[in-house]
Parts: structure tokens; sequence; C-alpha cells
């Protein structure tokens, strides 16, 4: 039997469940509102202020509301699953552990790429306005669409760490504002100003920073060091959910 096998079937079963109940529908309403809002709100995005023909406004705030709605979404994946009992059962059936849990992964990933895919209008918009850089539009919905898979990876390894779906939540999110934050001119002084290693933890945590990368995408900027970064993050959070639920089904 491969490593993978029932990765298909339970990407479908997924992917299928998020349009089966009300609750998929609303968390793309409630994305596309935010998103549409943050973009052209005076206080945000100024979207309509710049009257550029630019998304910058657009890919600003993905960032900030990924942070909350991915982890709204991965939160369901595993700890359901080990409340009602499922789980078990899911370990007995001809599907493997990497299977099971790459497959819940992809059809995340796929729902949140629905997502992104349904803000084209404001592409057209920006089209209508003016002659917009379509490299960095690509970049830009690129690195978004690889920020939502580390958060959603992030999501999934609480996930399946408890049974609670509110605690998931919360340590998701609270793991998410702190990759995102470790960029921040404020975070990098304040570690900067640390005797004698606030240098090295500086670079480190610059190197480590999750806004950083996006923001290098979000200028049109397709370098192998920051896809790789993506890439590394990604797959370190899932084999840490992996390994984490492979002693659960040895226990």
């Amino acid at each position: 039997m491969s490593r993978y096998t029932g990765l298909s079937a339970i990407f479908k079963r997924e992917f299928k469940a998020y349009f089966a109940t009300p609750l998929g529908y609303i968390f793309l309403v409630i994305f596309l509102m935010a998103s549409g809002w943050l973009t052209v709100a005076r206080d945000f995005g100024q979207f309509l202020e710049l009257r550029q023909a630019s998304l910058v406004s657009f890919f600003s705030y993905l960032p900030h509301i990924f942070v909350v709605l991915v982890p709204a979404v991965a939160m369901r994946l595993w700890a359901e699953e080990r409340k009602t009992g499922t789980v078990e059962l899911l370990f007995t059936l001809p599907v493997t552990l990497q299977g099971s849990y790459l497959g819940k992964f992809l059809a995340g990933w796929a729902f949140l790429g629905v997502a992104l895919a349904l803000t084209f209008p404001v592409v057209i918009w920006v089209s209508v306005l003016g002659s917009p850089d379509w490299g960095t539009i690509v970049t830009g919905y690129f690195g978004s669409f690889l920020l939502a898979g580390a958060f959603l990876s992030i999501g999934m390894l609480f996930s399946a760490l408890t049974k609670n779906q509110v605690v998931s939540f919360i340590l998701s999110v609270a793991a998410s504002v702190f990759l995102l934050s470790l960029g921040l001119p404020q975070v990098l002084e304040a570690i900067g100003s640390i005797a004698g290693v606030g240098g090295y933890l500086e670079q480190l945590f610059s190197a480590l920073s999750l806004i950083d990368h996006f923001q290098s995408l979000m200028r049109g900027l397709l370098e192998l060091r920051t896809v790789a970064f993506f890439v590394v993050l990604i797959g370190g959070w899932l084999g840490c959910g992996m390994m984490l639920l492979n002693q659960l089904k040895a226990s």
C-alpha cells in the first residue's frame, strides 16, 4: 500500500463537505466582505482615494484576514474527528495517515483557493482603471495562496492536538500572529536591543518573518528562497501534525 493511499478519496470528501453546509458559504461571504471593505476603506486600503491601477491595497490586508479566518477553516479538520471518535474509525480504513492528513490539507487549501479566485472583480476593477502591472498581480495572488497554505498547516497541527475546536482556533491564531509579527520593525528593534545576541536574533527572526516573504511576492519578486521558505514552512508544520497523529494512533 502506498504511503498516500486514500488521499484522493479524502480530498474529494472534505472538499465537498465545505459546500454541503452553510458554513462554507458563510466563510466565503465573510472573506469577500472583509477583503473588499479593507481594500476600499478610507482608514485602511484607501483604494479609491489612491486612484492607482494596483492591488497593493488589496494584498496588504490579506494576511490580517487570513490570520483569523484560516484557523476557522482548519479548526474542525481533526478536532471534530477526535471529539466524535471517528478518527479511530478512520485509522481502521484502508487509508494511510499521510494520505488522510494531506487529503484534508489539500481540500482546505483548495477551498481557500476558491475564496481567492472569487475576488476576481477587484482585478477587473483595476484593469478598467488603467494598465496594471500584471506580474505583481500574479505573484501577489501566488503569495496569498502560499500564505493561506502556511496558516492552514499551522491550524491543522493544533486541530490534531486537541478535541476542542475553540481551543484549536485560539492556539492557531496565536501561533499565526506570532509568526506574522516577527518581521515588524518594532519587534525587530526590541530583539536587536538584547545585549550580546540581539543582532543574531534579529537576523534570525527577520528570516523567519512570514510578512517579509509575502511582501516580497506582493512586490513582484518571485525568488527561489521565498518559495522555498513557504514550502519548508508548510512541510514542517504538516510533518509535525502527522507525527502527532501517528503517536495518537499508536496509543
